[in-house]
Protein backbone atom coordinates (compact mmCIF):
# COMPACT_ATOMS: atom_id res chain seq x y z
CA UNK A 1 0.00 0.00 0.00
CA UNK A 2 2.60 2.81 0.77
CA UNK A 3 5.70 3.90 -0.86
CA UNK A 4 8.04 3.07 2.51
CA UNK A 5 6.84 0.12 4.83
CA UNK A 6 5.05 1.65 7.79
CA UNK A 7 6.51 -0.49 10.98
CA UNK A 8 3.46 -1.36 13.50
CA UNK A 9 5.58 -0.14 16.62
CA UNK A 10 4.28 -0.28 20.11
CA UNK A 11 6.96 2.73 21.51
CA UNK A 12 5.01 5.39 19.86
CA UNK A 13 1.38 7.37 21.33
CA UNK A 14 -1.21 7.61 19.05
CA UNK A 15 -4.45 9.43 20.27
CA UNK A 16 -5.51 12.24 22.89
CA UNK A 17 -6.66 14.44 20.03
CA UNK A 18 -7.16 13.59 16.38
CA UNK A 19 -6.07 10.60 14.32
CA UNK A 20 -5.92 9.40 11.08
CA UNK A 21 -6.60 6.18 10.03
CA UNK A 22 -5.42 4.92 6.14
CA UNK A 23 -7.11 1.78 5.21
CA UNK A 24 -8.73 -0.32 2.11
CA UNK A 25 -12.02 -2.22 1.57
CA UNK A 26 -13.51 -4.61 -0.97
CA UNK A 27 -16.74 -2.76 -1.86
CA UNK A 28 -18.95 -5.71 -2.82
CA UNK A 29 -20.40 -6.21 0.23
CA UNK A 30 -21.38 -2.75 1.15
CA UNK A 31 -24.28 -0.38 0.09
CA UNK A 32 -21.25 2.03 0.11
CA UNK A 33 -19.24 4.48 2.82
CA UNK A 34 -22.42 6.40 4.02
CA UNK A 35 -24.28 4.98 7.09
CA UNK A 36 -27.81 3.59 5.83
CA UNK A 37 -30.59 2.80 7.65
CA UNK A 38 -30.56 -0.87 10.15
CA UNK A 39 -29.41 -3.61 8.54
CA UNK A 40 -27.67 -2.48 5.39
CA UNK A 41 -24.00 -2.62 5.46
CA UNK A 42 -21.92 0.32 5.18
CA UNK A 43 -18.02 1.03 5.28
CA UNK A 44 -18.96 3.60 7.67
CA UNK A 45 -21.04 1.82 10.21
CA UNK A 46 -18.51 -1.10 10.03
CA UNK A 47 -15.44 0.95 10.60
CA UNK A 48 -16.89 2.78 13.32
CA UNK A 49 -18.00 0.17 15.70
CA UNK A 50 -14.39 -1.39 15.22
CA UNK A 51 -12.79 2.04 16.01
CA UNK A 52 -15.18 2.52 19.16
CA UNK A 53 -14.81 -0.92 20.84
CA UNK A 54 -10.78 -0.32 20.80
CA UNK A 55 -10.88 3.34 21.45
CA UNK A 56 -13.34 2.46 24.29
CA UNK A 57 -15.88 5.30 23.71
CA UNK A 58 -18.51 6.09 20.78
CA UNK A 59 -16.60 8.04 17.70
CA UNK A 60 -17.57 9.75 14.26
CA UNK A 61 -15.73 8.97 11.42
CA UNK A 62 -15.50 11.16 8.34
CA UNK A 63 -13.32 10.35 5.46
CA UNK A 64 -11.43 11.43 2.72
CA UNK A 65 -14.22 11.02 -0.06
CA UNK A 66 -17.40 8.94 0.24
CA UNK A 67 -17.84 6.12 -2.29
CA UNK A 68 -20.82 5.09 -3.54
CA UNK A 69 -22.17 0.94 -3.63
CA UNK A 70 -20.26 -1.71 -4.66
CA UNK A 71 -17.03 1.04 -5.41
CA UNK A 72 -13.41 -0.53 -3.98
CA UNK A 73 -10.99 1.50 -2.40
CA UNK A 74 -7.26 0.57 -2.07
CA UNK A 75 -6.24 3.57 -0.23
CA UNK A 76 -8.65 5.37 1.74
CA UNK A 77 -8.35 8.28 4.31
CA UNK A 78 -10.70 8.92 7.60
CA UNK A 79 -10.28 10.89 10.57
CA UNK A 80 -11.90 10.62 14.20
CA UNK A 81 -11.60 12.27 17.47
CA UNK A 82 -10.47 10.27 20.68
CA UNK A 83 -9.29 10.99 24.69
CA UNK A 84 -8.00 7.43 24.33
CA UNK A 85 -3.98 7.13 23.76
CA UNK A 86 -2.84 3.89 22.30
CA UNK A 87 0.30 2.70 20.15
CA UNK A 88 0.66 2.27 16.49
CA UNK A 89 0.52 -1.39 16.66
CA UNK A 90 -2.50 -1.38 19.37
CA UNK A 91 -4.82 0.74 17.04
CA UNK A 92 -4.09 -1.38 13.83
CA UNK A 93 -4.29 -4.52 15.10
CA UNK A 94 -7.24 -3.90 17.34
CA UNK A 95 -9.07 -2.60 14.68
CA UNK A 96 -8.61 -4.91 12.34
CA UNK A 97 -9.59 -7.59 14.59
CA UNK A 98 -13.07 -5.55 15.11
CA UNK A 99 -13.64 -5.68 11.76
CA UNK A 100 -14.91 -7.97 8.74
CA UNK A 101 -12.75 -9.08 6.45
CA UNK A 102 -13.71 -7.00 3.70
CA UNK A 103 -11.94 -3.85 5.29
CA UNK A 104 -8.25 -3.62 6.35
CA UNK A 105 -6.49 -0.55 8.26
CA UNK A 106 -3.01 -0.34 7.21
CA UNK A 107 -2.12 2.52 9.55
CA UNK A 108 -2.85 5.13 12.29
CA UNK A 109 -1.31 8.26 13.19
CA UNK A 110 -2.21 11.53 15.00
CA UNK A 111 -3.32 14.46 12.95
CA UNK A 112 -0.89 17.24 12.62
CA UNK A 113 -2.24 21.16 13.19
CA UNK A 114 -5.99 21.20 11.77
CA UNK A 115 -5.93 18.12 9.87
CA UNK A 116 -9.22 17.18 8.54
CA UNK A 117 -9.68 13.92 6.52
CA UNK A 118 -11.61 15.44 3.99
CA UNK A 119 -11.06 19.30 3.81
CA UNK A 120 -7.09 19.20 4.13
CA UNK A 121 -7.15 16.43 1.25
CA UNK A 122 -5.40 18.22 -1.98
CA UNK A 123 -6.20 15.89 -4.53
CA UNK A 124 -8.04 12.08 -5.10
CA UNK A 125 -7.35 9.47 -7.69
CA UNK A 126 -9.24 7.14 -9.39
CA UNK A 127 -8.66 3.81 -11.54
CA UNK A 128 -11.54 2.50 -13.41
CA UNK A 129 -10.61 -0.81 -14.71
CA UNK A 130 -12.00 -2.96 -17.56
CA UNK A 131 -12.11 -6.33 -18.44
CA UNK A 132 -11.61 -6.67 -22.10
CA UNK A 133 -12.30 -10.35 -23.31
CA UNK A 134 -15.02 -12.16 -25.33
CA UNK A 135 -15.74 -13.92 -22.01
CA UNK A 136 -16.75 -12.51 -18.37
CA UNK A 137 -14.41 -13.06 -15.70
CA UNK A 138 -15.28 -15.53 -13.20
CA UNK A 139 -12.86 -14.96 -10.01
CA UNK A 140 -12.67 -11.16 -11.01
CA UNK A 141 -16.31 -11.05 -11.00
CA UNK A 142 -17.36 -7.53 -9.14
CA UNK A 143 -13.55 -6.75 -8.67
CA UNK A 144 -13.98 -5.72 -12.51
CA UNK A 145 -15.94 -3.42 -14.83
CA UNK A 146 -16.40 -6.36 -18.24
CA UNK A 147 -17.19 -5.30 -21.82
CA UNK A 148 -16.65 -8.09 -24.58
CA UNK A 149 -16.69 -5.35 -27.60
CA UNK A 150 -12.74 -4.51 -28.34
CA UNK A 151 -11.65 -1.27 -26.76
CA UNK A 152 -8.98 1.05 -28.58
CA UNK A 153 -7.47 2.37 -25.81
CA UNK A 154 -5.31 4.78 -27.86
CA UNK A 155 -8.43 6.34 -29.16
CA UNK A 156 -9.88 6.87 -25.50
CA UNK A 157 -7.00 8.55 -24.37
CA UNK A 158 -6.49 10.75 -27.02
CA UNK A 159 -10.60 11.55 -26.34
CA UNK A 160 -10.12 11.95 -22.78
CA UNK A 161 -7.52 15.23 -22.53
CA UNK A 162 -10.48 17.20 -23.48
CA UNK A 163 -11.09 16.79 -19.81
CA UNK A 164 -8.42 17.97 -18.61
CA UNK A 165 -7.84 21.11 -17.13
CA UNK A 166 -10.83 23.44 -15.12
CA UNK A 167 -14.25 22.37 -16.49
CA UNK A 168 -17.94 22.78 -15.53
CA UNK A 169 -18.26 18.61 -15.37
CA UNK A 170 -22.23 19.09 -15.19
CA UNK A 171 -22.19 16.54 -18.04
CA UNK A 172 -20.56 13.81 -15.70
CA UNK A 173 -22.78 14.62 -12.34
CA UNK A 174 -25.53 12.50 -11.36
CA UNK A 175 -28.75 14.09 -11.18
CA UNK A 176 -29.09 13.49 -7.76
CA UNK A 177 -24.83 15.05 -7.03
CA UNK A 178 -25.82 17.80 -3.94
CA UNK A 179 -22.02 19.52 -4.62
CA UNK A 180 -22.61 23.23 -4.57
CA UNK A 181 -20.44 23.95 -7.87
CA UNK A 182 -19.89 21.64 -10.71
CA UNK A 183 -16.27 23.42 -11.31
CA UNK A 184 -14.15 20.42 -10.91
CA UNK A 185 -9.97 20.93 -11.80
CA UNK A 186 -8.83 17.43 -13.53
CA UNK A 187 -5.29 17.26 -12.95
CA UNK A 188 -4.37 14.67 -15.31
CA UNK A 189 -6.52 11.56 -17.07
CA UNK A 190 -5.27 8.54 -18.61
CA UNK A 191 -6.14 5.58 -20.43
CA UNK A 192 -3.88 2.61 -20.64
CA UNK A 193 -4.53 -1.15 -21.94
CA UNK A 194 -2.20 -3.88 -19.49
CA UNK A 195 -2.54 -7.28 -21.18
CA UNK A 196 -6.54 -7.89 -21.36
CA UNK A 197 -7.36 -4.87 -19.42
CA UNK A 198 -7.93 -1.28 -19.94
CA UNK A 199 -7.33 1.12 -17.29
CA UNK A 200 -8.48 4.53 -16.53
CA UNK A 201 -6.29 6.92 -14.38
CA UNK A 202 -7.96 9.92 -13.35
CA UNK A 203 -6.60 12.61 -10.56
CA UNK A 204 -8.65 15.48 -9.75
CA UNK A 205 -9.25 18.21 -7.06
CA UNK A 206 -11.86 16.89 -5.71
CA UNK A 207 -14.59 14.38 -7.96
CA UNK A 208 -18.44 15.07 -8.54
CA UNK A 209 -20.78 12.11 -7.51
CA UNK A 210 -20.76 9.11 -10.74
CA UNK A 211 -18.12 11.53 -12.00
CA UNK A 212 -15.56 9.00 -13.01
CA UNK A 213 -17.98 6.23 -13.64
CA UNK A 214 -19.92 8.19 -16.00
CA UNK A 215 -16.61 9.49 -17.76
CA UNK A 216 -15.44 5.85 -18.23
CA UNK A 217 -18.97 5.17 -19.74
CA UNK A 218 -18.51 8.09 -22.29
CA UNK A 219 -14.55 6.68 -22.80
CA UNK A 220 -15.76 3.27 -23.49
CA UNK A 221 -18.43 4.64 -26.21
CA UNK A 222 -15.33 5.86 -27.73
CA UNK A 223 -13.04 3.26 -27.49
CA UNK A 224 -15.48 0.92 -28.84
CA UNK A 225 -16.54 3.10 -32.05
CA UNK A 226 -19.85 4.31 -31.15
CA UNK A 227 -18.79 7.61 -30.76
CA UNK A 228 -15.94 9.49 -32.35
CA UNK A 229 -13.57 10.97 -29.64
CA UNK A 230 -14.57 14.28 -30.40
CA UNK A 231 -17.98 13.64 -28.55
CA UNK A 232 -15.94 13.49 -25.24
CA UNK A 233 -15.39 17.84 -25.62
CA UNK A 234 -18.91 18.33 -27.07
CA UNK A 235 -20.34 16.18 -24.06
CA UNK A 236 -18.27 18.74 -21.60
CA UNK A 237 -19.49 21.90 -23.63
CA UNK A 238 -23.20 20.78 -23.42
CA UNK A 239 -23.01 20.63 -19.59
CA UNK A 240 -26.14 18.50 -20.27
CA UNK A 241 -26.03 15.42 -18.07
CA UNK A 242 -28.39 13.48 -20.40
CA UNK A 243 -25.73 14.30 -23.77
CA UNK A 244 -23.06 11.50 -21.68
CA UNK A 245 -24.76 8.57 -22.14
CA UNK A 246 -24.41 5.37 -19.61
CA UNK A 247 -22.30 5.27 -16.33
CA UNK A 248 -20.14 2.32 -16.05
CA UNK A 249 -20.84 -0.20 -13.65
CA UNK A 250 -19.76 0.57 -9.96
CA UNK A 251 -17.39 -2.46 -9.32
CA UNK A 252 -14.51 -1.57 -11.92
CA UNK A 253 -13.92 1.77 -9.47
CA UNK A 254 -10.82 1.89 -6.79
CA UNK A 255 -10.01 5.15 -4.79
CA UNK A 256 -6.15 4.61 -5.24
CA UNK A 257 -4.78 7.86 -3.83
CA UNK A 258 -5.83 10.86 -1.68
CA UNK A 259 -3.00 13.75 -1.34
CA UNK A 260 -2.17 16.02 1.53
CA UNK A 261 0.38 18.68 2.07
CA UNK A 262 3.86 16.78 3.64
CA UNK A 263 3.81 18.66 6.45
CA UNK A 264 0.42 16.82 7.93
CA UNK A 265 2.54 13.49 7.99
CA UNK A 266 0.45 11.29 5.76
CA UNK A 267 2.01 8.31 4.31
CA UNK A 268 2.24 8.43 0.86
CA UNK A 269 0.69 5.24 -1.26
CA UNK A 270 2.13 3.08 -4.17
CA UNK A 271 -1.32 3.46 -6.39
CA UNK A 272 -2.98 -0.09 -6.34
CA UNK A 273 -5.53 -2.18 -6.64
CA UNK A 274 -2.42 -4.89 -5.54
CA UNK A 275 -3.46 -7.32 -8.77
CA UNK A 276 -2.87 -4.41 -10.94
CA UNK A 277 -0.01 -2.95 -9.63
CA UNK A 278 2.79 -4.97 -10.75
CA UNK A 279 1.50 -3.72 -14.53
CA UNK A 280 3.03 -0.54 -14.04
CA UNK A 281 6.28 0.84 -13.22
CA UNK A 282 6.78 2.28 -9.30
CA UNK A 283 6.95 6.14 -11.20
CA UNK A 284 3.40 5.31 -12.95
CA UNK A 285 2.06 3.82 -9.34
CA UNK A 286 3.17 7.19 -7.31
CA UNK A 287 1.67 10.01 -6.59
CA UNK A 288 1.10 12.78 -9.14
CA UNK A 289 2.16 16.44 -7.73
CA UNK A 290 -0.81 18.76 -8.07
CA UNK A 291 -0.48 21.49 -10.14
CA UNK A 292 -3.87 23.08 -8.29
CA UNK A 293 -4.34 23.50 -4.85
CA UNK A 294 -7.75 24.27 -4.22
CA UNK A 295 -8.61 27.00 -1.75
CA UNK A 296 -9.03 25.17 1.44
CA UNK A 297 -12.47 25.45 2.82
CA UNK A 298 -13.87 26.37 6.40
CA UNK A 299 -13.17 23.28 8.39
CA UNK A 300 -16.49 22.18 10.29
CA UNK A 301 -16.16 21.97 14.32
CA UNK A 302 -16.58 17.79 13.56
Amino acid sequence: MFLETQQLSTDNAVGAGRVALAFEYDGRGFHGWQLQKSGVRSVEAELTAAVAKVANHPVDLVCAGRTDAGVHASYQIAHFDTPSVRNLRSWVMGINTALPDDISVHWAGNGVGDFHARFSATYRRYRYIIYNHPVRPGIQRGQVSWTFRPLDADRMHRAAQALAGEHDFSSFRAAGCQSRTPIRFLERISVTRKRDFVVIDVQANAFLHHMVRNIAGALMAVGSGKQRPEWIHEILVARDRTAAGVTAPPHGLYLVDVGYPDELGIPAVECGPGFLRPWFTREENSPFTPTHIHVKQRVPSQ
